[in-house]
């Protein structure tokens, strides 16, 4: 058969471009941390993205799939277009962008597992505290609700803190702390929350230099999941160039049963072994910060048992103002209750219909839960999102 020299040059491009990126992503296969039944968020600086352009996204997109955790926190992206171009390299990916004159904050999450995403800035106001303002994610994972804050603090300083100078990088840092304790404590006090990011500090100074101190000491509260990655060998940190380990993740204590349980892991993940000049080529092509990982093993926000009769319907869902709740053959859920995502009571129904009618227009946006009781006490929970 004999192709038309136009068509010839322009398979034989979409083969090298095939092959290309297949033996690509084969260089990364060992680095691999997801799983089907564990939730893993990644923080990564991927410092001025794309440094290198075209090969920059190309890498970073191989690496995203190799590692294939459900959600990358990101930092240091200089435009959106370029966020898009990542992931349209990315099947089943999408992203979300807050625009920042000093490099973006970013999510790129997998949407197969990840669902009823919200996002938002918090503390907007507060430049001196947060350059960048934390970017909030709220979604959900196997029907259960989390939280994710995303941070990029200020960076430099001389690691010793002057409590009375306001305008000290460690200073500016430790009350960026304090006021995302304050949030969490407000907002999220029954929830799981995963505080990350690039925090610009390590987490073994001295008491009276340590900017994060209020989680540390908090242990009631929080844990600090890559502590024994600050305190242990320096070829696990994730900033090999100073060398320092600057990138962390802390969890609030919704979280402890799950991290107690052999699944959950932090660790860091190092591309740069996989790079044929090591952390050099890395740096010139990718970042000089390396991924920073959690693996949570948790479980189904309702029990199986909670399943045993269909769910009901919600439309539509997201929900601007008006929505319906389809009962169909189950209208024996005579108690209706709805409860933000902290868990807190907003409105109780009573039922005895198959069809009910609400209205949205009082809820903040965010994700709900509508939990069904019957008269012998059995529950089903649904989820709904109001934009």
């Amino acid at each position: 058969m004999i192709f038309p020299v136009k068509i010839k040059y322009s398979l034989f491009y979409l083969l090298l471009f095939i092959f290309a990126s297949t033996s690509l992503r084969a260089q990364f296969e060992g680095l691999k941390f997801g799983s089907d039944s564990t939730l893993e968020v990644i923080s990564w600086n991927i410092e001025h993205f794309p440094k290198e352009d075209q090969t920059t996204i190309d890498f970073v997109s191989d690496l995203m799939i190799s590692i294939d955790a459900d959600i990358f926190a990101i930092q240091e992206v200089t435009s959106e277009d370029d966020l898009v171009l990542l992931v349209s390299k990315m099947d089943g990916w999408d992203y979300a962008y807050a625009y920042n004159q000093y490099a973006a904050l970013a999510y790129v999450y997998n949407t197969d597992s990840i669902k009823d995403v919200n996002f938002f800035e918090i503390y907007t106001s507060k430049s001196r505290e947060f350059p960048r303002s934390p970017f909030v994610m709220e979604f959900t994972f196997m029907a259960q609700p989390f939280v994710i804050i995303n941070n990029h603090l200020k960076c430099c300083g001389d690691n010793e803190m002057d409590m009375n100078d306001n305008w000290d990088e460690e200073k500016r840092r430790f009350d960026a702390c304090i006021l995302l304790d304050e949030y969490i404590e407000t907002y999220y006090d029954d929830s799981k929350v995963i505080l990350t990011g690039d925090l610009n500090d390590v987490l073994i100074d001295d008491f009276d230099d340590n900017v994060f101190e209020i989680f540390i000491q908090n242990d009631l509260n929080y844990l600090v999941a890559d502590m024994e990655i600050a305190e242990g060998d320096e070829t696990n940190w994730s900033y090999p160039s100073w060398p320092s380990h600057i990138d962390h993740i802390i969890i609030t204590n919704e979280f402890f049963e799950d991290y107690n349980k052999p699944e959950s892991e932090t660790i860091t993940i190092k591309p740069d072994e996989y790079f044929e000049e090591g952390f050099n080529e890395y740096d010139d092509l990718v970042s000089d910060h390396r991924p920073v990982g959690i693996k949570l093993k948790t479980e189904s926000y309702v029990s199986i048992d909670e399943f045993y009769v269909a769910m009901p319907s919600i439309y539509p869902n997201p929900v601007n103002r008006n929505a319906e709740v389809w009962l169909s053959d189950i209208a024996m859920y005579t108690e209706i209750s709805i409860y933000d995502i902290k868990g807190k009571l907003i409105n109780k129904i009573n039922n005895n219909k198959e069809r009910i009618h609400f209205n949205t227009s009082v809820l903040n946006k965010g994700i709900y839960l509508i939990k069904f009781e019957n008269s012998h006490g059995d529950t089903t929970v649904s989820r709904f999102i109001v934009k």
